[in-house]
C-alpha cells in the first residue's frame, strides 16, 4: 500500500502520475487507485515495502507530497502515541519560557542541538531548566496563552482515533504544566512529561526527576501497548527530534513531522507539507470520516 498526500490537490496529482510511472519501471503492479479525499490518494501496490518506499522516495523527491509505504494489515492503528513540542503544538515551549527571561537565543541554541541529537537529553534538559531560576510562574500562564497553538490537523488526528477506539497518549520530554492543557485542547487521553520544581512563586531552576527523555518515551509506548495488548505493529508515533526516535523506530508506522534529519531518515515515513490528517490518511481513514468541530 502507498499513500499520498499533498495540500495541493493539483500537486497530488502529478505526484500520482509520477509514483505510478516508477512502479511500473520497476514492473511492480498496481491493482487500483482509491481517493481519500481531495489531498489524499491510496495506491495498491504488490511489492516489498522497502523497495516501494525507495522508488516513491526518488519519484517524489521534486513533488511536495508527502507519502507511507506500509503493509494492508494492521494499518488502522490501536495506539497514538505523540510528541508535544514543534509536533502537536508550533512551538518549543521551553524556548518561549527563555524568552519571557531573556534568554531566547543561549537556550534555544541548546535546544537544536539536543534535537539533532548533538547532546544528551537529560543533561541539556536540566542545563537550560536550571538557566530559568527565579523565572516567575506567571510567564508560565502566559507562555501558554499568548504562544502556544495547536498545530494544523492536530485536534482533528486525536479525536477521529479517539472515537474510533484508539487510546492516545501525549508524551513529551517538556513539562507537565503545558501537556496537561495541550492534552486537553487536542483530545488526547493521557499526558505524561517532566516536572519543573518551583517554590510557589517562580521557578527553582530544577526539574523533577527522573527526567522523561528517549527511553521513558519507548517504555510509554510499549508499556501503554502491553497494558492494551496491542501488538505494537498496531501502534503509531509521531515526533520531530531525538529523543523521539526510539519510539518512532519501534511504532508498527513511525512518522517525524517536520522532523530534525537524524529523525527524518529513519522513520517509516515524513509529514513536511501536509498537515497533522495525513497520519489518518495513511492509516486509511477518508476525510468523511474525520472528526472535525
Amino acid at each position: 500500500m502507498l499513500t499520498l498526500v499533498s495540500p495541493d490537490p493539483a500537486t497530488l496529482a502529478s505526484a500520482e502520475a509520477a509514483a505510478d510511472q516508477a512502479l511500473a519501471r520497476a514492473a511492480l503492479p498496481v491493482k487500483a487507485h482509491e481517493p481519500l479525499g481531495p489531498a489524499a490518494v491510496d495506491i495498491y501496490v504488490d511489492g516489498e515495502i522497502g523497495a516501494v518506499r525507495k522508488l516513491a522516495t526518488d519519484a517524489l523527491a521534486h513533488h511536495a507530497t508527502d507519502f507511507a509505504a506500509q503493509p494492508l494489515a494492521c494499518r488502522r492503528k490501536r495506539l497514538l502515541v505523540a510528541d508535544m513540542d514543534s509536533t502537536i503544538i508550533n512551538v518549543e515551549c521551553l524556548d518561549e519560557l527563555a524568552d519571557f527571561a531573556g534568554l531566547k537565543a543561549e537556550i534555544s541554541a541548546i535546544t537544536e542541538r539536543a534535537m539533532r541529537g548533538e547532546l544528551e537529553f537529560e543533561s541539556a534538559l536540566r542545563e537550560r531548566v536550571g538557566m530559568l531560576k527565579g523565572l516567575s510562574l506567571d510567564a508560565l500562564q502566559q507562555a501558554y496563552d499568548q504562544r502556544v497553538r495547536l498545530n494544523p490537523g492536530a485536534r482533528t488526528l486525536v479525536r477521529t482515533m479517539a472515537e474510533s477506539g484508539a487510546r492516545c497518549l501525549l508524551v513529551s520530554g517538556g513539562f507537565t504544566f503545558f501537556t496537561s492543557r495541550v492534552a486537553k485542547a487536542a483530545g488526547f487521553h493521557e499526558d505524561r512529561a517532566n516536572a519543573l520544581i518551583d517554590d510557589g512563586a517562580a521557578l527553582t531552576g530544577k526539574v523533577g526527576e527522573p527526567i522523561l527523555g528517549r527511553e521513558a518515551k519507548l517504555a510509554a509506548l510499549e508499556g501503554e501497548a502491553a497494558t492494551l495488548g496491542v501488538p505494537l505493529d498496531q501502534t503509531l508515533a509521531i515526533g520531530d527530534g531525538a529523543n523521539d526516535l526510539a519510539m518512532i523506530e519501534a511504532a508498527g508506522l513511525g512518522v517525524a513531522y517536520r522532523a530534525k534529519p537524524i529523525v527524518a531518515a529513519l522513520a517509516d515515513a515524513k509529514v513536511d507539507h501536509a498537515d497533522l490528517t495525513a497520519l489518518l490518511y495513511f492509516q486509511g481513514y477518508r476525510a468523511s470520516q474525520f472528526v472535525v468541530e
